[in-house]
């Protein structure tokens, strides 16, 4: 009974966590086609979190031990800083449903390639289908705005996005081969990242503030900060622990759908029925990739 309501318990904790990476997408592409530059998005989303989370940072070792600095410095600003900076400047080219499909879309595709080179893992068949079927959606996706040149600036934030989703899959690998908690990880995140990047961002003249209203700025804050910055990493650790990193990377599957869904709602945004189909097939795709159907096997001959 226990276990079934942990069970319970942890596919809600996944629901609610694809559905804050969906807003993250949404919430993102809404502040930068608005009032809000990118360089002021995420300087809102760091600035607080670190300073919420600092009580905690006093207690950890702030600096990655063992590993190369190409590897150290990953993990303390790639996470926290290049990856968001690098999709939130994607979504101000391209809307949030590509987002949704090319960043955390394309994750598995990336990380399953960061971990043959750097770790040497090999995938069974079916997580190579799943990887495939990622990869043949994200075309369709990418190649859309291309052949039909609906847009010309969308390709810029085609390419901004893959690139960041590539940087955070070697982040992830990275990160699993450290030996760090993920609370550790985060705050390792958080400090350096806020750090490396808040003068940077100040230098660049884009943080003004100019046309926005405090409201603005304090719902940035709940939704960058809190609820996609602490909220969302607390909730996927958490629902590892109850349900498995496969599973929780299945339900993974959700999110390019729900980035398309709230593009639709709340941004009006239009889906051609050929995005519409590749967007599904990345969904499935990220499913099969995250090795769920091989552990559901490999559980079902132990109970034989």
């Amino acid at each position: 009974m226990l276990k079934l309501k942990h069970s319970y318990l942890g596919v809600l904790v996944a629901l609610i966590t694809v559905s804050i990476w969906a807003v993250f997408i949404v919430a993102t592409r809404f502040s930068v086609s608005t009032n809000f530059t990118v360089e002021e998005v995420l300087i809102l989303r760091l600035v607080p979190s670190t300073l919420i989370m600092a009580p905690l940072m006093i207690k950890y070792d702030l600096i990655p031990r063992g590993l190369s600095w190409l590897k150290a410095g990953m993990l303390m600003i790639g996470a926290s800083a290049i990856f968001p900076y690098i999709v939130s400047s994607g979504l101000s080219f391209a809307p949030a449903s590509d987002g949704g499909v090319l960043a955390p879309g394309m994750l598995p595709f990336w990380t399953a390639l960061a971990a043959f080179f750097i770790l040497g893992e090999k995938l069974d068949q079916v997580r190579r289908t799943g990887l495939l079927i990622i990869l043949i959606g994200a075309l369709m996706v990418g190649l859309w705005q291309i052949i039909f040149n609906s847009d010309e600036g969308v390709w810029r934030g085609h390419i901004l996005f893959l690139i960041g989703s590539g940087l955070f899959a070697i982040y992830s690998v990275i990160f699993r081969q450290s030996g760090l908690t993920p609370l550790h990880g985060l705050l390792i995140g958080l400090f350096w990242g806020t750090l490396f990047i808040t003068p940077i961002l100040l230098l660049t003249g884009k943080v003004t503030f100019h046309d926005v209203s405090a409201f603005d700025i304090g719902i940035t804050i709940f939704i960058q900060s809190l609820v996609i910055g602490i909220l969302a990493t607390i909730l996927f650790n958490y629902g590892v622990r109850l349900i498995g990193a496969s599973e929780m990377g299945a339900f993974g599957a959700l999110t390019p759908i729900l980035a398309m869904m709230g593009g639709i709602l709340f941004l009006n945004e239009s889906v051609p029925a050929i995005k519409m189909a590749g967007i599904f097939l990345v969904a499935i795709g990220v499913f099969l990739a995250s090795g769920i159907l091989k552990r559901k096997n490999n559980q079902n001959k132990k109970s034989l």
